[in-house]
């Protein structure tokens, strides 16, 4: 039996979300990350990433009283900020979460699977990688990001691994390590380069470096054409987070998969 249970990992991933989430902060104009009571509000205010991290992760199996301060203290951080735009992440097995979120106006968008293994059981061998040191700016262009992406942000926090084909810079993945975790992040390959393994080389590229320096466990928020891939490293399925958006059709809110 491994020495991270499930419910181990699932919380050791949680932090390092949220960690990373702190960390894109500290790169964008009034961004903060307002931890209150069981929930984790991620406030981007300013564009580009006002679009894509206005994310909160909220606690799981609450009584009935901590749910509703957690709601009334998320709704009260975007609000503050004038953020409309903004996703409820809970764990797709907390009925009584998901009841209150559907109450409180909101319905589901989209989800992904948890993901988490202890590094002692990498499945995979360290791949050998045609790889190209990559500038931010230059990352943030070739795979489709939006113009000036996270630019202010401290980028020697974050492990970018670009992989080339043919000398072409065609693949990518982030790591965000995090109290001896590893999140896996923006795993990316250009449409003409897919399947031919350069994924699941990333990853495994990824992982064998977050042993190295010294993680214990890797986690990650997979789509489900990716399940399988993470499996074949390693990594167990968690259960389901489910997105909840706001129902007013006026409203935006964040995305899911950085």
């Amino acid at each position: 039996m491994s020495e991270f249970p499930d419910a181990a990992l699932y919380l050791r991933g949680a932090e390092t979300l949220v960690a990373s989430w702190e960390a894109y902060a500290h790169g964008s104009a009034g961004a903060v990350v307002r931890r209150t009571p069981n929930v984790a509000s991620a406030v981007f205010p300013i564009e580009p990433e006002r679009g894509v991290y206005n994310n909160a992760l909220l606690a799981r199996d609450l009584a009935p009283t901590e749910r509703a301060g957690a709601l009334v203290a998320m709704a009260a951080a975007y609000e503050s900020a004038g953020v409309a735009r903004h996703a409820a992440w809970v764990y797709e097995r907390d009925e009584a979460m998901r009841v209150d979120l559907e109450r409180h106006g909101y319905a589901v968008d989209a989800s992904t699977r948890a993901m988490g293994m202890a590094l002692a059981d990498m499945r995979l061998p360290r791949p050998e990688i045609d790889r190209r040191a990559t500038p931010w700016s230059e990352y943030a262009r070739l795979f489709g990001l939006p113009a000036g992406f996270l630019s202010g942000a401290d980028h020697d926090v974050f492990h970018l691994v670009v992989a080339c084909l043919g000398g072409e810079p065609v693949a990518s993945a982030l790591a965000f390590d995090h109290e001896g975790d590893c999140g896996i992040f923006n795993v990316t390959t250009l449409e003409h380069a897919r399947r031919r393994g350069l994924g699941t080389a990333l990853v495994a590229f990824q992982l064998h470096d977050a042993r190295d320096r010294g993680c214990r466990t890797a986690s990650l928020q997979s789509t489900p054409m990716a399940v399988n891939m993470y499996a074949t490293a390693g990594f167990r399925d968690l259960g389901v987070i489910i997105e909840y958006v706001p129902s007013d059709p006026e409203r935006d809110h964040g995305v899911l998969g950085i």
